[in-house]
């Protein structure tokens, strides 16, 4: 994959499939906008197995965003884990730390999704949302169940497949919805182009103290918050998290360490 060598900095997401991405337009109107040297290129890999030919052949490489399905799977092969990163067990940023010769760098993991789900869903939390379920089990549910606790509210996680410590969507009963009334989506389900998909929740027993956030922001009104609305729920995307833990990955990168 060739390279520009008039750019003084490159930053990438690696992922896969990456039919939309945010960071790529985010990140490019801010290297234009702020006169800039450096581009953001996406990355798609089918296997994390292709991410040391990814760093070999962009020689400014200096950052990378890490999305579904490698937020995990991209661990054994940093060199160093922030503790947040650690706590968690996901990746979604890496800094690439150049070190004395050509090929000598260090990979450093980092999570921004963290701070950027506890600032976006902080302000619309009340009294009343004391225990939530996460939809999901993959690494933004993670960052999310450590992001929840920060903020004094009890996560429980739901999975389609039973597993340790968390329920199926078969065991959601309306007792469960009432103690927990925030609902947080971090599944594909009901992303573009499928947007007629949702997860399967008794939406029914929900009501206006419920407070129902989707990590997906593509469609701009998923039909899992369209759901929850109709039954009184407050709602949000995922976007606003995005545009969060961005800022953040870029303080990363450019901070000295």
């Amino acid at each position: 994959m060739p390279f520009d060598a008039i750019h003084a900095k490159t930053y990438g997401l690696i992922g896969y499939p990456l039919t939309h991405s945010f960071s790529i337009d985010f990140f490019n109107r801010k290297f234009k906008a702020e006169g800039i040297n450096a581009r953001y290129v996406n990355f798609e890999i089918p296997d994390i197995g292709d991410l040391m030919e990814v760093i070999a052949e962009a020689s400014n490489l200096s950052g990378l965003n890490v999305t579904i399905p490698y937020k995990e799977q991209v661990i054994p092969y940093l060199d160093e884990l922030d503790p947040v990163a650690k706590r968690i067990g996901a990746v979604n940023v890496i800094k690439i730390i150049p070190g004395k010769g050509p090929g000598n760098f260090r990979l450093v993991g980092y999570n921004s999704d963290v701070v950027g789900f506890t600032d976006s869903i902080r302000p619309m939390l009340r009294p009343c949302n004391k225990g939530a379920l996460v939809l999901g089990t993959g690494g933004a549910a993670k960052a999310v169940c450590v992001g929840l606790e920060q903020l004094g509210v009890r996560p429980l996680l739901v999975s389609r497949t039973p597993g340790k410590g968390n329920l199926t969507y078969a065991d959601i009963t309306p007792g469960i919805m009432a103690e927990n009334n925030v609902i947080v989506n971090t599944t594909p389900l009901g992303m573009y182009p499928h947007m007629d998909e949702c997860p399967d929740l008794p939406y029914e027993c929900m009501d206006s103290d419920f407070l129902c956030y989707d990590l997906l922001y593509n469609p701009d009104e998923t039909l899992f918050m369209k759901k929850s609305a109709e039954h009184g729920a407050t709602t949000k995307n995922g976007l606003e998290m995005l545009l969060l833990q961005a800022f953040v990955s870029w303080d990363i990168w450019n901070r000295r360490i």
